[in-house]
């Protein structure tokens, strides 16, 4: 949520370094404190996992390991916003990329490398580095390697929480960014609710599994979507922000849309007219769920449309406005969902996503427009939704 409050204030402020250098300091203390906390209380946290006679003396480690990398991630979030801000996507997506790979890359180490090693020579100094018995804990270790890593990469970054701790500021930035905390919440019910209450509310429960596993695969067909929808947010948060003084603001931001619903129209496209080629992608087990895809394809496009129009409530300040709609999302979410599976299994539960995102989309638009006119072209958006479907 700081990431937004950073982009606005930034905007407001006319870039001080203090935006900046507050709402880091801010994630580097709440960060601290959080492994602290979390360290401290390991073995009560573990416990409360699992029934007692059960419970494993590496869990309290592996809660610690987690705490580190949500740790990490976090007091890296405003570095990667300032880089975003500046225009800096080559070192933004170098060191995404190097995070990505060194997590492979220890993964490969622990669960490949040094079984094979240690198997063929016990006595080696492996057997000091390699404990067998850590098993999948080594998977939580290299996530925690590759991110402190990511966060020495963004050392040069943090040198400007130098110019200090602005208190007055740092509230307001709070007051901004809390309601979008709430949107976020709601955000994560909309996104995973589905395939938590998918097992659940199966009509058939010899089959929940199956239904999930098949909606799971079919899910990440369409992940080209949902991969443009990110890499257009990662880009354009803070775009919207540096034109929202301009005159001209409100065109721009009409204009871009055009071109983003022209390029998910496009991806929607290429996806169903090469069906026979990205299906390869899944088993043949789980092709069965095929249809789904389209009606997935479509949420993800209106998610993209719904986070391009979003940029009014944040750029004016009416974040609550962001918190109702999310709320309003997973409202729909949940009741759909409850009596859309029973009945349809995982299409309905394709079908809710749809329904979820569109309804949003549609509520912020005509909100929108009551508190920040922008003279989107809703012809436009049908013909090429049209065109494509």
């Amino acid at each position: 949520i700081l990431e937004t409050a950073f982009f606005r204030f930034s905007q407001t402020e006319n870039n001080r370094p203090q935006v900046y250098s507050t709402a880091l300091i801010s994630l580097l203390f709440s960060s601290v404190a959080f492994f602290v906390t979390i360290t401290l209380f390991a073995q009560p946290i573990a416990a409360s996992f699992v029934a007692a006679d059960q419970l494993d003396s590496r869990l309290p480690l592996y809660v610690i390991w987690f705490a580190g990398i949500l740790a990490a991630d976090a007091i890296t979030a405003i570095p990667f916003a300032r880089l975003r801000q500046q225009n800096k996507a080559m070192r933004f997506a170098m060191i995404r990329l190097v995070n990505i790979l060194l997590n492979i890359g220890f993964n490969l180490f622990f669960l490949v490398v040094c079984p094979k090693w240690k198997a063929q020579h016990p006595e080696s100094w492996m057997t000091s580095v390699y404990d067998p018995s850590h098993g999948v804990g080594y998977v939580f270790l290299s996530n925690l390697l590759a991110s402190l890593f990511t966060l020495l990469l963004l050392l040069p970054q943090l040198r400007p929480v130098t110019t200090g701790f602005d208190r007055a500021l740092w509230n307001k930035m709070l007051r901004y960014a809390l309601p979008l905390m709430v949107a976020g919440f709601a955000g994560m019910v909309n996104e995973t609710f589905d395939r938590i209450m998918l097992p659940r509310l199966v009509a058939d429960p010899s089959t929940s599994l199956d239904q999930l596993g098949i909606y799971g695969a079919c899910y990440k067909l369409s992940i080209l979507m949902t991969l443009f929808v990110q890499t257009f947010r990662y880009a354009a948060e803070p775009f919207f922000f540096s034109q929202a003084g301009k005159e001209d603001a409100r065109m721009i931001y009409a204009r871009v849309m055009d071109w983003f619903v022209l390029g998910c129209a496009f991806i929607f496209a290429a996806v169903m007219l090469f069906m026979d080629v990205f299906q390869l992608f899944i088993g043949e087990k789980f092709r069965t769920g095929l249809p789904v895809v389209p009606i997935l394809l479509l949420a993800n496009l209106c998610l993209g449309v719904y986070l391009n129009i979003s940029i009014w409530y944040k750029i004016t300040g009416k974040t609550g406005w962001g918190a109702w709609f999310s709320i309003f999302g997973a409202l729909i979410t949940i009741i759909l969902n409850v009596l859309f599976i029973p009945k349809m299994g995982y299409v309905g539960a394709a079908w809710t996503t749809l329904v979820c995102y569109a309804a949003m989309m549609v509520v912020s638009y005509f909100v929108g427009q009551r508190y920040y006119h922008v003279p989107y072209d809703i012809f436009w958006f049908f013909l090429s939704v049209g065109l494509a479907l």
